[in-house]
Order: C-alpha cells, then structure tokens, then sequence
C-alpha cells in the first residue's frame, strides 16, 4: 500500500450513465461534483485521507488516453496564414506529409478579435519513438525550431486521462500553520520540495511561486514576482500580478488578490529614489512589471527578461553572508538606518541585523551623492492587495493569472503578461495548450484548496489548460482561485512522499519556494 493510502478516509468512483455530469454523496454526506474534464461519460474515481485534524489529501483519476489522440511534430506555430501556407509548400515539396491548422482561441481578455496564428504539423503517430524519428528527419533535412508533441495536450476535447492532487485546509479544525517557505531558506539557490519538506517537517506541501532558474535571468532562486515572509518583503511585485496572500497562522483569512508595491529610500539630507527590487541581481527584471526605466516593458511579461543599467537594490539577511558581486556602488545601513560604509564596489557582507543598498548607473550616484557614511536612509515600503494592506505578519506567494473571481471563471491572461503582443505562441503553449498546474483556491466557508494536475504524460495525465484549471477550481468548491507556478515546478508531497508525477525528464525540479502545512 502506498504511504499516502494510510488513513484513507473515502473511496469514491463517480460514472456517467449517458446524460450530463453527475454528482454524488461521500461517505460524509457531501456533494461530490464531477471534474468538467472531457466528455461527461468519462470514469471518476476519489481517494480520500485524513493528513491531520482539519487537513485532507484527495487523489482524483478521470479518464484514459484517447486512441483519437496522437503524435505529431509541431514544425513552426506562424502568426500569418501565408506564412503557413509558403512553409506547408516547402515540406510538400520536400516530401513530407503537412497539415495547416488554425489556433482560434484566445484568453478570455484579450482585446484582439480572429484566430492567434496557424500550426504548420507532420505526421501522426500512435508512439513517441515515431514521431521522435521524425522530428530527426526534419532536422536533417534543415528545418529547424521542431517539437514533438501529443495531441491529447493541444487544449481541444480530450478523454484523458487526469490526475488532480487536492490538499484542503479547513482553518475551523486545523490548528497548525500554512505559510510560504524559501528553497534553502535563502533567495540565493533553489530546493527540491520533498528536501523542503524534510527540512521543515511539514505535514504537507505545495510547490509555490514562479521564481529565477538561470543566471542569465537574475539570481536563481530569486522570486519571479513578490514575496512576502512573516510580513516581511523579500522579493519586490510583478506589479498588478494574482497572488496568494496567507496571514499568520492555520490559513483563516487567506486571500486572493492583485498586487502592488513601492519602495522607496529616502535620504536625512531629502533626497528620494525609487527602490527597484530587492535581494536580486541589479539590470535583470524576470516578468518584468517593475519602474524606474525597465526595457522594452513596464507591464508584466511572463518568462521574459526585462533590463535595466541603473537599479537600486535592497538586500537583506535573508540573500545571504553578502550581496550580489559586481560593478557599482553600496551603503551599509545599521538597524536605524544609519550608512556604517559605502563601497565602491558590489559583493560586500550583508549585516545580519541591518541592510545593503546596491546601486548601478544613476543609482550608484546617487548613493556617491545621498548615501556617505554618518547619514540615515529611511527605506519605505508600501504593499497594495487591490487597495488594501497586507494582515500583520502575512505571507504572499506570487502567481498569476487569476482564474476564478466571485465563484465564476474570470481569468486575467492579458491584463497579466501571459500574452505577448509580439509573440502570439507564447499564449497558445502556456495558457492553450495543457500542461502541469499548481492551483489555489478559497471557498465561500473560507477553506483553502491547493491543487496540482500532473502532466506532459500522455499514458498518465494530460495536465490542463488555463481554462480548465479555472474549472477543476470552480468543481471543487473555490470562490476565488489563482494559478501558481507549474510546468516541471508542479509538486505535491504528504510528509516526506512525493505524490506527484515529475515531468521533467531530470526528475523533481529544485524550487524557489514552497507552500508548508506545520503542525
């Protein structure tokens, strides 16, 4: 018996006898709504466990894989149908089976109007090893940009099959804590979520926010987005971004909302600038949505990176022993804020119960200019959730989009940088097409629902599209949901079991945070 089956409290298979989607009662007496996942006759099946008073792990298994479905090669995604068409001739001409299909969809707030772009395909397979062979075959022949794919993930009808992971806190009966946890404990760096889970001793967790994983992005491990500790800001907003906001204690109040931020640093001489970001690389903005002069954009930008040569940044004890190394200017500040030295240079110790202020470009001058030694920064921080302060002591975990708003699907793709108005296949391969999710919801009793759909498994689950993330949520009783990082990221455990399924093919993904349940 797997370790997660221990205490299992309910097993439930939900079948449709030919009409719409059915409902049913647990061992409980409570509702059970099918996942909307494919046609409405598909197979259910729910197992139930206890993880402690007022925690429950639900593993839910709906449908097979689909003999419709198949493998095809993706030769290129183009935003024109001439284009399509001019490079469907060319693989006619080479000898090669082709097919142009248009991608119609767009997110639900997108102000455009018509089809996205048109997929130039290849082939159809019932097995990866041949649509693999031809793939290789395309590269040899100069095509270049090729993907393999199932089209069980295209984000059309589907039979499956899914695998949906349902953690559910109830704050009334639970009485231990849910908060947001560092990798390593630290910005710099990353931990894989059953080390974190071990580290911590939790009860359960969850992968969390979008973070930093190569050095050409920033600092590994470093938020994609804000971050919030205990009440304290690590890693500054991905402004007007969906988060998850948890104040201190079993989840009661946990929120749901947009949020912003600003910080500045004044100087006891008057002056004031803007505080870019903090305990990051300075010049290297991942998803954008900051100020100050970021290029090309202010406004989110998903899995892009924004730059920017004149940065102020905050770094704090929790960066680490010493700040991010290379050219520029730093003030050290005490507890008070007083400049205990100012380097010429960036990399120096972080004090542990004090700061460092990093300055590249107009920014270095301005700490030359505002920031000697003897004078007091005053560092501001305001924090937005739709106009609203954060609770005492809360944490935040980034995410974005929205998915639900007022128990309806009300997802927030454009307005959040998830469409690249120079890049229409952005969208269609993150939000479109199905892929692992990590999920977080509240219901109308104020309970807290954190849910991964494994994924990029085509015998094993499918994973889900934006839109059907929004109605697995909606199913299983959430007023308010956000989606949170997923792809490789998305991981369960329950103590020190890994429930979930890797997709990536090195295994579990090194994370930047994680969601702990403690007892």
């Amino acid at each position: 018996m797997k370790k997660w089956m221990k205490g299992l409290l309910s097993a439930i298979t939900i079948s449709s006898l030919g009409g719409g989607l059915l409902s049913c009662s647990d061992p409980k007496g409570e509702q059970v709504q099918p996942l909307p996942l494919g046609r409405a006759d598909l197979n259910e099946t729910r197992m139930t466990r206890q993880v402690t008073p007022g925690v429950t792990y639900t593993r839910i298994e709906r449908g097979a894989q689909s003999s419709q479905d198949v493998y095809t090669v993706d030769v290129a995604f183009k935003a024109h149908r001439g284009e399509a068409d001019s490079l469907a001739a060319r693989l006619q001409a080479d000898g090669y089976e082709v097919r142009v299909e248009t991608v119609s969809k767009r997110a639900p707030d997108d102000p455009g109007s018509g089809p996205i772009g048109y997929l130039v395909r290849s082939g159809s397979f019932s097995t990866s090893v041949e649509v693999n062979a031809l793939r290789d075959r395309l590269a040899a022949s100069g095509y270049t940009g090729l993907r393999a794919i199932y089209t069980g993930e295209d984000g059309a009808e589907t039979m499956g099959p899914w695998v949906v992971h349902v953690l559910e806190i109830d704050p009334s009966s639970f009485r231990g804590t849910v908060a947001p946890e560092l990798g390593t404990g630290l910005i710099p760096e990353r931990e894989t979520l059953t080390s974190l889970s071990g580290r911590k001793g939790s009860l359960a967790a969850i992968n969390g926010g979008y973070f930093v994983i190569g050095s050409t992005d920033g600092t590994p491990g470093d938020m994609a987005g804000i971050s919030v500790l205990g009440g304290n800001l690590v890693s500054e907003a991905v402004d007007g971004r969906t988060s998850l906001i948890l104040p201190p204690g079993s989840g009661k109040g946990a929120d749901i909302a947009a949020i912003s931020d600003s910080v500045t640093a004044t100087s006891s001489d008057g002056a004031t600038r803007l505080v870019d970001g903090l305990n990051r690389r300075p010049g290297l903005i991942r998803a954008c949505g900051g100020e100050g002069g970021d290029k090309p954009v202010e406004v989110p930008k998903h899995d892009f990176t924004c730059t920017d040569d004149s940065e102020l940044i905050l770094f704090t004890s929790v960066f680490g022993a010493s700040s991010d190394s290379g050219t520029g200017v730093e003030a050290v500040l005490d507890a008070s804020g007083v400049v205990t030295e100012l380097r010429q240079s960036r990399g120096g110790t972080i004090p542990s119960n004090g700061s460092v202020l990093a300055g590249t470009g107009d920014a270095a001058e301005w700490l030359r200019a505002h920031a000697q030694p003897g004078v007091t920064i005053h560092v501001a921080i305001q924090i937005s959730a739709e106009g609203a302060s954060l609770p005492a002591g809360a944490g935040v975990v980034n995410g974005g989009p929205r998915l639900l708003g007022a128990a309806v699907p009300h997802i927030t793709a454009y307005a959040e940088g998830f469409v690249h108005p120079d890049n229409a296949e952005f969208y269609y391969r993150f939000g479109i097409r199905r892929n692992p999710r990590t999920l977080a919801g509240i219901t109308r009793e104020g309970k807290l629902l954190l849910v991964a759909v494994d994924g990029r498994q085509p015998d094993y689950s499918v994973g889900a599209s934006f839109e059907e993330s929004a109605l697995i949520m909606q199913a299983l009783g959430a007023e308010e949901a956000v989606n949170l990082d997923g792809g490789g990221s998305t991981a369960v455990t329950v103590g020190s079991e890994l429930l979930t399924r890797p997709s990536d093919a090195t295994g579990e993904r090194p994370l930047g945070d994680a969601i702990v349940i403690l007892p």
